[in-house]
């Protein structure tokens, strides 16, 4: 399945009636026997609200019968009826709210755990999809398929199946007290709604669809365009996104106009074989009144019938309508659980035992398009407790190691090993607990300072985090703030600079203690001051840990044990600073141009 069909409203009803079949499993979960009583009380509930509710109109028919007949006989009697016709009223709403409140907790939990599977199974798929996605327009596509379910579960087991089952009741009463044909044109006139409200719904899902989508894509390109606000003042160009997103909802402006006058189609046909069926039950009802085979109370009785039917058929058309614009919110949802994970753990996957960390890269291939390789054979090892470091120009590869390394891909050829063990037969989990990593582009959760530096292990103490913002250099600047370490940093960090972020994240994967660390341009948003700072820092930690430097400034990986500098994805040279530039190879020539480049830089004046 494309990712961008993720976006769309999928086609066909089959797809809709497989969607309804999909949320049962969550109504009737297994081993939740306390679930699964509330479903059986529930539905006692709902015939019992049901069973009371048909009797209301016979009792009616009763008080009116009673009251055409001797003035000594309705002084007494009418009080009954009236105590009864009242009693059953209220029953009926009491059993129906008793309903309610107990299937509240049956839908609310099938709600919570639809949504959790569907936020557990986002985070399961891999770095890929997350690459590829649109983060407005699935966010929109989870919303709407969560209310979706609300909707479904509400109206169609509060709604739907009660008004057939009352249909089916009115119907042998009015077969059992009067003869067939009440009941035939009754039923007859109630297919027909359905019938009509089914073939127009049909016709008209193709402009809720339209509706959808264009929603989605009006969503999708405002938040691109927020989240990227400094970019849009860079260039000036407000007008061009406010252009875009206006295109947007122009679109969605004419699908809502054709759906909302396909609505009105709708709905005077309803009304019109609604109205149909009544004129000739009543027709029927009131030849037998004038023919002496049925009273005034038989012609109240039936009329009472009809309309009691009419109002929840008529609110059934629009809970029709909505529970299928759900379905297709609900479809569009669950094709998200549709998506296979790329990544996964093996079945035999056991945790990563980690005794020196050696990490050992063996002829790696890899290229994120098969077309396309990045990685060429390339091999490499860093011994326990040794830092090594990987240079070279953009584009070369670089980054795609620590992405492997993670196993966010997995290679094309060749193997990865950390103490000897293949990361592709380890957990994913174990993996990743034992690597700690400071990346190129920092993004912090919109969030205190606090919270994002315990991220790294959010069990730390207060303490612990402190200490670990001491050995970032960044503890004296956040106590320098008016709200110390409750300072929010906004969305992705934006409150912070470069420099400030960076040091969060240096923050953080200290705390985290992993046993191998990752620096993946991890000094490259700051000035020359605070890096050396951080280097010390780093060295510091990174001390008795198997470390992997990614990095293009040189002058950051002078003390490495060894430089590996990598070109269109192969090794072209590796050894120590000082061999290297002896060599007088690629790297001497890229230490060359950074030191003239800082050179020159040194010379400008400053403002």
């Amino acid at each position: 399945m494309s990712h961008a069909s993720l976006y769309s409203s999928p086609a066909g009803s089959k797809g809709q009636y497989r969607t309804l079949l999909t949320l049962l499993p969550y109504l009737w979960p297994a081993g939740h026997w306390s679930m699964r009583a509330r479903v059986f009380v529930a539905f006692g509930l709902m015939v019992l609200s049901k069973l009371t509710n048909v009797y209301v109109p016979i009792f009616y028919r009763d008080i009116v019968n009673a009251l055409t007949v001797e003035v000594a006989v309705t002084i007494a009697l009418p009080i009954g009826l009236l105590l009864a016709y009242g009693g059953s009223r209220v029953l009926a709403v009491a059993f129906a709210e008793a309903r309610e409140a107990i299937f509240a907790r049956v839908a609310q939990r099938a709600v919570r755990n639809a949504a959790l599977r569907t936020y557990q199974h986002l985070h399961a798929l891999s770095l890929r999809f997350h690459l590829e996605r649109q983060t407005g327009g699935l966010s929109r596509v989870i919303e709407r398929g969560v209310k979706g379910i609300e909707f479904v579960l509400a109206f169609m087991m509060f709604n739907i199946i009660p008004t057939l089952l009352e249909i089916l009741m009115v119907c042998a009463i009015l077969w059992g007290l009067f003869d067939i044909w009440y009941a035939l044109v009754t039923f007859v006139t109630i297919v027909g709604y359905i019938v009509f409200t089914l073939v127009v719904t049909e016709w008209r899902i193709q402009f809720r669809r339209e509706m959808n989508d264009r929603d989605t894509e009006a969503n999708t390109k405002a938040i691109d365009s927020l989240l990227n606000y400094e970019t849009v003042k860079y260039f000036g160009n407000e007008a061009h996104e406010a252009m875009r997103f206006d295109g947007s909802m122009k679109r969605y402006e004419e699908a809502s106009v054709r759906n909302t006058v396909t609505l009105s189609i709708l709905n005077v046909g309803q009304a019109a074989i609604i109205s149909l069926g009544l004129i000739i039950v009543m027709v029927m009802a009131g030849n037998g009144v004038v023919a002496g085979t049925m009273t005034v109370g038989d012609f109240v009785m039936v009329n009472t019938y009809l309309i009691q039917l009419y109002l929840p058929l008529n609110f059934l058309g629009f809970v029709y309508r909505q529970i299928r614009q759900s379905l297709t919110d609900m479809e569009v949802m669950f094709n998200v659980l549709e998506v296979k994970a790329e990544i996964v753990d093996a079945p035999a996957a056991k945790p990563l035992a980690v005794s020196g960390a050696e990490v050992v890269f063996e002829n790696v291939d890899f290229g994120y398009d098969p077309r396309r390789p990045i990685l060429k054979d390339v091999s490499f090892t860093v011994p326990p407790g040794k830092t090594v470091a990987i240079v070279g120009p953009s584009g070369a590869g670089k980054s795609t190691l620590s992405r492997i390394l993670f196993r966010f891909y997995d290679v094309a050829a060749g193997s990865v090993r950390i103490d000897g063990q293949d990361i592709r037969e380890i957990s994913q989990e174990s993996l990743r607990a034992s690597i700690g990593i400071v990346p190129q582009d920092t993004v912090l959760f919109n969030d205190s300072i606090y919270y994002n530096i315990q991220y790294g292990r959010t069990d730390a103490s207060e303490e612990e985090v402190k200490e670990a913002a001491r050995m970032a250099r960044i503890h004296d600047f956040i106590m320098d703030l008016p709200d110390g370490y409750k300072t929010g940093v906004g969305e992705r960090g934006l409150k912070l600079s470069g420099g400030e972020k960076q040091r969060v994240a240096i923050a953080r994967t200290i705390l985290k203690n992993p046993a191998i660390l990752l620096f993946d341009e991890a000094t490259s948003a700051l000035d020359t001051h605070t890096e050396k700072e951080i280097q010390e820092s780093l060295r510091e930690v990174s001390s008795d840990r198997t470390t992997l430097m990614i990095a293009h400034r040189l002058s950051t990986v002078i003390d490495a044990d060894e430089i590996i500098v990598l070109e269109a994805g192969q090794i072209v040279e590796r050894g120590r600073h000082a061999a290297l530039l002896e060599r007088d190879g690629a790297y001497a020539a890229m230490w060359a141009r950074q030191q003239e480049a800082a050179l020159t830089d040194e010379e400008i004046p400053t403002a």
